[in-house]
Parts: structure tokens; C-alpha cells; sequence
């Protein structure tokens, strides 16, 4: 089998972004790869780390087993992505699927190598998995453009710690993550208006942006991981 891990990360979503993968072959080799974006969303770096790994592993034989920490990526792949495609590609509620370009190219890639020969495992994001650091810290590297070094050499080489595949985690519902999310720190107030998202320090800065206005969207966070969670759900 190979192993992936891949990770996203973007400033300002939507702001620059970068996503960077880690490709374990059969036979014992580590590729890294990694990108950037100047202009896209955290949902959209998660996804191409995803693409870009299975990109890479073309003509690899056996089994894949593919790690990411987004909930987005995952729920997509294991449980929204057929009743988009059946309802042609808009979701429940009759709207667009957002990043439909991104899910294509996914979709094509996975029933390429066959479904029934990939794993998908979530690791959680920030806590301590040495693979899910390494793609993070690539994947901040490129969003700020600092300098880094892919690694491309022997796995027994491999100088960032473990690439073993994790335990097989349940993917977490929406309300577990966001639960699991301790609220800290000053508020921060969140507003999309017309695809267009606002970071207001006080209410009242949100509430002149927002009230009255049809299909205005508002929510309060405390946390990185608060927020993370709230423009999931907004699929953003």
C-alpha cells in the first residue's frame, strides 16, 4: 500500500494559501509536495493537498490509506459527494456545491484508482502527529512564503519523525468538533454577505454590516478552532 498525509492552511480566508502532502510508496520512498494560492480558501488548500497527493501515487500499486485533518475534505469524499452528483451537483437546500471544480477533479481521481482500494483516516488537527505537523508547517511556509525544503529520499531516512499510518479515527460530527473547540480568548465577530466574509471586533461593527440584509450570515467566535468550524459549516 501508500501512504498520504496532507494538509491546508490559508490567511484570511479567502487570502493566500498553501497545502503541502507527504507520499509514502511501497517501496519505501518519501516524496513531499507541496503549493500556494494567493487568493483562495482554507476548504480549497485541504482539498488540493488531497489532489495533488493522489496526482503523485498514479501507477502506484495496492491499497491507499489517505490523512487529513478537514472534516470538510472528509465528509465530502465519504458522505455528501453522492447526493451532490445525483441532485447535479447542488446541495440539500437547491445551492451550487461550492469548490465543484475541486470535487470533480477528486471525485475522477478516486474512482480512477477504485474506491473500494482507499481509506480515508482523520487525524486531528494539532495534536502532536508527527506527518499532520510536518504538512502544516510546509503548508504555512508556503502561505507566508518563508523558505523550506521538501524532502524526496528513503523513508528510513525520513528526518520529521513518524510516517507510520495512525489508528483508524471515527470522523467527528459537525457539533462534536465545534464542541471539542473550548471557547477562549476575546470574541470575534464572523459575517458573509454576498460570498463576501467580515471580521468585526464588536456586535454593533457586525450588526451595520448585516441587519436588514437578505441572506446575511453572523456567528460569534472565541477560538481559531471556533472559526475553523463556523466556515465549514458556511463552506467556505
Amino acid at each position: 500500500m501508500f501512504v498520504l498525509f496532507s494538509d491546508g492552511a490559508c490567511s484570511g480566508n479567502p487570502g493566500p494559501g498553501g497545502w503541502a502532502c507527504i507520499l509514502v510508496t511501497p517501496e519505501g520512498r518519501v516524496r513531499e509536495l507541496a503549493g500556494r494560492a494567493d487568493a483562495t480558501t482554507n476548504n480549497r488548500m485541504e482539498m488540493t493537498g488531497v489532489i495533488a497527493g493522489l496526482r503523485a501515487a498514479r501507477g502506484l500499486p495496492g491499497k491507499a490509506v489517505i490523512h487529513t485533518d478537514s472534516t470538510y475534505v472528509l465528509g465530502g469524499i465519504m458522505k455528501w459527494l453522492a447526493g451532490w452528483k445525483r441532485r447535479g451537483w447542488t446541495t440539500a437546500s437547491g445551492e451550487p456545491v461550492k469548490n465543484e471544480d475541486l470535487w470533480r477533479e477528486l471525485d475522477a481521481l478516486v474512482a480512477a484508482r477504485g474506491r473500494g482500494v482507499i481509506e480515508w483516516r482523520w487525524v486531528k488537527g494539532h495534536s502532536g502527529h508527527d506527518a499532520n505537523e510536518r504538512c502544516d508547517e510546509l503548508a504555512v511556509a508556503l502561505c507566508r512564503k518563508r523558505p523550506h525544503t521538501l524532502y524526496c529520499g528513503p523513508l528510513l531516512s525520513y528526518p520529521y519523525g513518524s510516517l507510520a499510518p495512525c489508528d483508524h479515527k471515527p470522523l467527528p460530527e459537525r457539533s462534536q468538533a465545534r464542541k471539542s473547540a473550548e471557547p477562549s480568548g476575546p470574541a470575534t465577530y464572523l459575517s458573509l454577505l454576498e460570498g463576501r466574509l467580515e471580521k468585526h471586533a464588536t456586535w454593533d461593527e457586525c450588526s451595520a454590516r448585516v441587519k436588514g440584509r437578505s441572506g446575511a450570515r453572523f456567528k460569534k467566535v472565541r477560538s481559531h478552532q471556533e472559526e475553523k468550524s463556523v466556515l465549514e459549516d458556511w463552506g467556505l
